[in-house]
């Protein structure tokens, strides 16, 4: 997949009317029409869709969605990381985040809805007219509808777990007289099951060459298991899940150090990651910028940065002598603690070539454990993970409920992953996390918000057809 990150530049500036093309504007942000340039005499080779496709996974990684605000909703929503900026000007939106005090225009919330729904939109439109195409390649067609379904599953899924009850399109809207169908998270959760259903049997178990870090079925199916632990289905979750260790794809690498760096991503642990590549063509990331205070060259929040601290509730939970992951903790010039995970030398601002990993084998084997429940399986699944950071201690032996160890270890591997804030929802302890965490500040467990706020701009282009939520 790195070709396809080399090549977008150029095809999203010849294409611009192809690729994420709903309106940001006055229009209803989500559900507007595709802009007709050009659209007809498109989507008629195969060579076309392949271009839709990459557009489709470069809204992925997009700001908008990986490239950073997910960052922003999920991670430091949490009490892993929390805004370094300050709390005035650039910095207030994010203050307010951390504290569960955001406003309904929050330029994050606006930007994460519509970027979410154009990825949407782009896939409808893939989806919608890939059957009338006659392709040169017909086991192309199959996997490029594979790779729609699972990227319009991943964005529905984080959409869902952030705004709760959102409205569903699953066919191209062409006009603008649509009817808006806000339906409930379960609802979203019932159809993700269903498209990822269908593309785990269309997509490949492994790429090579250019094609690598495209959609898996082991990453399909990793997603489900995801997506049914969320909707309460345990047992259909561990069916999903041991389809991927079955698979005998994905394994652990033998030192945890060695997951992190460009020299490093898509290994043998990787089932998905957001494609970035450096090089001034607008297809890196800022993810060195975002974590990393002394290699950031972006002159601060005034440069647009985000920057994110690591907390010392964080640096508390690393409580076990000799645990590996600790040591993705660095120190600044300053002394300061910092997540040293996407270190990365660059010579232009928000432009590394560091990955974004969202899905890895060690995520597979603690959400088996999670799905299967406490017995010896779920522990030995647990001190899989644990040895691989150096960790000799049977999880059984700790203090604490078996979901208290889970989530503990979950919070010591995943750090800086984006799992923190929806592992708080799905283990059900969000607002006793949280409000424990943000005590200091006055924040009680009612303060905790479990959804953001459906974005004012949407309410306003469409009176009366979504409902907010709780403020």
């Amino acid at each position: 997949m790195v070709n396809i990150m080399n090549r977008l530049k150029k095809l999203l500036l010849v294409l611009p009317a192809l690729i994420l093309v709903v309106s940001c504007g006055d229009d209803f942000t989500i559900l507007a029409p595709q802009s007709e340039r050009n659209v007809e005499n498109f989507y008629q080779t195969d060579t076309d869709f392949r271009v839709a496709i990459n557009g489709a996974y470069a809204g992925l990684a997009s700001n908008n969605l990986y490239g950073r605000n997910l960052m922003l909703l999920h991670e430091m929503r949490s009490d892993n990381t929390t805004n370094a900026g300050g709390a005035t000007g650039l910095a207030e939106s994010l203050e307010r985040i951390t504290l569960f005090e955001e406003l309904p225009d929050a330029t994050e919330l606006e930007n994460t809805w519509a970027g979410g729904y154009k990825v949407i939109a782009s896939t409808n439109t893939i989806l919608s007219r890939i059957d009338n195409v006659n392709f040169d390649n017909p086991a192309l067609a199959d996997r490029i509808r594979g790779e729609a379904l699972f990227i319009r599953s991943l964005v529905y899924y984080n959409l869902a777990v952030t705004f709760g009850n959102i409205p569903i399109q699953l066919e191209e809207v062409t006009t603008p007289n649509i009817e808006i169908n806000q339906v409930t998270a379960d609802v979203i959760y019932d159809q993700i099951i269903t498209d990822l259903g269908t593309a785990e049997g269309l997509l490949p178990a492994s790429y090579s060459g250019g094609d690598v870090g495209r959609a898996t079925s082991g990453a399909a199916a990793t997603l489900l298991g995801l997506v049914h632990l969320t909707n309460g289905n345990a047992g259909q979750a561990e069916t999903a899940l041991r389809r991927v260790v079955n698979s005998q794809e994905y394994d652990l690498v033998s030192e945890y150090e060695n997951l992190w760096g460009p020299s490093n991503e898509n290994n043998i642990e990787s089932i998905f990651e957001i494609q970035y590549k450096s090089g001034g063509q607008g297809t890196g990331s800022g993810f060195t910028e975002y974590y990393s205070p002394d290699l950031s060259i972006s002159g601060g929040v005034g440069g647009g940065n985000v920057p994110q601290g690591v907390t010392d509730d964080l640096l508390d939970a690393y409580d076990e002598t000799g645990d590996d992951r600790f040591n993705t903790i660095g120190l600044d010039e300053d002394g300061d603690e910092y997540l040293n995970k996407y270190d990365a030398i660059q010579s232009i601002a928000f432009d590394s070539d560091v990955n974004f990993v969202v899905f890895r084998y060690a995520d597979v084997l603690l959400m088996l454990a999670e799905a299967i429940g406490e017995s010896p399986e779920a522990y030995d699944l647990i001190d899989e993970v644990r040895e691989r950071a150096g960790l000799t201690t049977p999880s059984a032996t700790l203090p604490g409920t078996f979901e208290d160890i889970l989530l503990h270890e979950r919070r010591r591997e995943f750090v800086g992953e984006n799992k923190r804030w929806p592992d708080l929802l799905r283990f059900g302890v969000a607002q006793q996390v949280m409000s424990n965490f943000l005590s200091d500040q006055g924040v009680t467990p009612s303060d905790v918000r479990l959804l953001y706020p459906i974005p004012q701009r949407e309410l306003d282009a469409a009176p009366g057809a979504l409902e907010q939520n709780p403020l």
